[in-house]
């Protein structure tokens, strides 16, 4: 149904500028997307309900489904670049990667550094814990205390919210959710601070170690796609579509099946 409503909004990119290429010369990653007909995506698959790698190995995700969606309607094909997420926006700047898109929030800090396309979905941070108590907190100061120990994704929005917001707390920061679980789970540490749609599939996908997450976030942060500053042609191409996929209902779709549907969860390792 998705892959028949967004064919009416197909063109392939190259028919755009086929006309004006000297005028894009000076925009060198979207002249190598339509010179090599590939986009780099990068993620780090291990973000789920964004992106995550499947007991096959395969990428599945909201976002993986947006990134083919735009592939698609570039006419390009998409390569998935994985990395760990402190290490994006880095393989961003360095041409490593086209764009980032990895649940990755849109904040005044990282717009110094990259141009955010979106939201395409609104996000908010939680806590994944096996405490009651700590689940049952409706403000960060409830949890704000010097006797608590938090594990965060290193660089961030939710490592920021920890410094700034739970400062009287402990910080152990990791390179990947994963490891942050088991640290939950092993009562290394007495929470995991992430978005709150990955502490839901965490509390579901394991499912007997007593995890609970909060009944609402703590804070609401949007989440966009990343693309250099320099990049003017290739952002305004993006914020239309992401535009067009909103409007004709493909975000929501998106939505519904990898956020309130659950089907997918036994797909993870």
């Amino acid at each position: 149904m998705i892959r028949d409503k967004r064919a009416a909004i197909w063109v392939p990119v190259w028919v755009a500028l086929s006309m004006c290429a000297p005028a894009f010369a000076q925009f060198p990653v979207l002249e190598r997307i339509v010179e090599t007909g590939k986009l780099r995506i990068g993620m780090s698959g291990d973000q789920a309900p964004f992106n995550a790698i499947s007991k096959e190995g395969e990428l599945i995700g909201f976002e993986v489904d947006l990134a083919e969606m735009v592939a698609e309607t570039l006419g390009v094909e998409v390569v998935f670049v994985k990395k760990p997420f402190p290490e994006l926006l880095p393989a961003l700047r360095s041409h490593e990667i086209d764009i980032v898109m990895s649940g990755m929030s849109i904040t005044a800090e990282r717009s110094l550094e990259a141009v955010f396309i979106g939201p395409y979905m609104m996000s908010g941070k939680s806590i994944l814990t096996n405490s009651a108590t700590l689940a049952s907190a409706m403000r960060a100061d409830e949890i704000n205390r010097p006797n608590l120990k938090f594990a965060a994704l290193r660089n961030s929005t939710s490592q920021t919210f920890v410094e700034k917001r739970l400062s009287n707390a402990e910080l152990v920061t990791t390179e990947n959710y994963d490891d942050a679980i088991q640290m939950v789970i092993r009562d290394e540490v007495d929470a995991l601070v992430a978005d709150l749609p990955a502490c839901v599939v965490a509390k579901h996908r394991f499912p007997n170690d007593g995890l609970e997450t909060l009944m609402a976030p703590l804070t609401v942060e949007p989440i966009g796609i990343a693309v250099l500053a320099s990049e003017l042609p290739l952002q305004s191409l993006l914020r239309n579509y992401v535009k067009a996929y909103e409007d004709q209902g493909f975000l929501e779709l998106l939505q519904v099946q990898w956020l309130e549907s659950g089907d997918w969860i036994s797909r993870l390792p």
